[in-house]
């Protein structure tokens, strides 16, 4: 089963070429530019994912897309219209690039989306759903949403076997942004004003993820579906920087601060939205992708996050 991975040598991409690889299937690998040396997959470079992209040669002998490639969420965005920037790589480049394969013959498309598409937090005993009404937030959100509506109309339109992967924040060895950030503190032992903290989040790590993205692009009964997915634990920030510190091997040092507190100095020094993600919960519902595909995620959270901390590339 021949595969056409978009943005191959990202987080996400490396480990799943890996186990595409794994498993025999032959993969290519869409580049933006030439570079890569990568020895399990074979290259084509088709510059900037757009609206505009020619995609001619990308397909041949393809059965499966997996489209990983996204203009992701910035925290630090200057652009005078991000909207329109996160749409025209997120929104048309997903749209036409579904469209060409479409023409091109590929039986199937495996979108990654993102659970920002149900919102940014969960309250209660809630969790995020495939059944919810979509209420996305912010302009990576929404450009994700858009090209979702859009590949369901070009399913539609064309016959193909579209997959829609929401994933929650994704961990793993080599991970970028707040996650590694965590890490480093924890490593240095750094208090931290996090123990009265009782969210509790869903993650997913990075192998579980491209484990279930294979199952998606394999089993017959996802076509045309929609899974949200996780590792299945829940976890509150407290606990996550106990699971590093015992990793590690180094103390944890937690002492209590309300929260509200908290949130007044994030929203004081402008870090509201990286504040809340520390505070608050986003759970979800990964039941689905279990019950329809008999999916289970080969490695615990425990398991994932010890081989994050072992493996990443600032502790080496």
């Amino acid at each position: 089963m021949p595969i056409l991975i978009t943005g191959v040598t990202g987080f996400v991409g490396q480990a799943l070429s890996n186990k595409s690889a794994h498993y025999g299937f032959p993969v290519r690998g869409a580049l933006r530019k030439p570079g890569d040396s990568s020895s399990n997959f074979q290259r084509i470079v088709m510059g900037e994912i757009n609206g505009e992209t020619v995609w001619l040669n990308a397909f041949q002998d393809v059965d499966v897309v997996i489209h990983l490639a996204a203009r992701v969420h910035i925290m630090h965005d200057d652009s005078s219209d991000p909207l329109t920037e996160f749409r025209a790589v997120n929104t048309a480049g997903t749209a036409h690039l579904a469209r060409s394969a479409a023409a091109a013959g590929v039986k199937r498309f495996v979108y990654v989306s993102s659970i920002k598409v149900n919102g940014e937090a969960t309250h209660g005993t809630h969790k995020f759903a495939e059944s919810d009404q979509p209420a996305p937030q912010d302009p990576y959100g929404i450009s994700k949403y858009e090209a979702e509506q859009a590949l369901q109309c070009i399913a539609q339109e064309t016959g193909l076997e579209v997959v829609i992967v929401r994933p929650p924040l994704v961990y793993g060895a080599g991970v970028k942004g707040n996650f590694a950030q965590m890490l480093k503190v924890v490593s240095k032992s750094v208090p931290l004003p996090f123990a009265s903290i009782k969210n509790l989040r869903s993650f997913i790590y990075v192998e579980n993820l491209v484990d279930a993205l294979i199952v998606c692009a394999t089993h017959p009964n996802a076509a045309g579906q929609t899974y949200i997915v996780s590792d299945g634990e829940d976890i509150s920030t407290p606990d996550l920087l106990r699971q590093f510190a015992t990793a590690m091997n180094v103390p944890c040092r937690l002492f209590p601060c309300p929260p509200g507190l908290l949130r007044c100095a994030g929203s004081l020094i402008g870090k509201s939205a990286q504040v809340e993600r520390l505070l608050g919960s986003l759970q979800v519902d990964s039941g689905k992708i279990r019950r329809e595909l008999n999916w289970q995620p080969p490695y615990t959270l425990q398991q994932g996050l010890q081989a994050t901390v072992q493996n990443q590339p600032i502790f080496k």
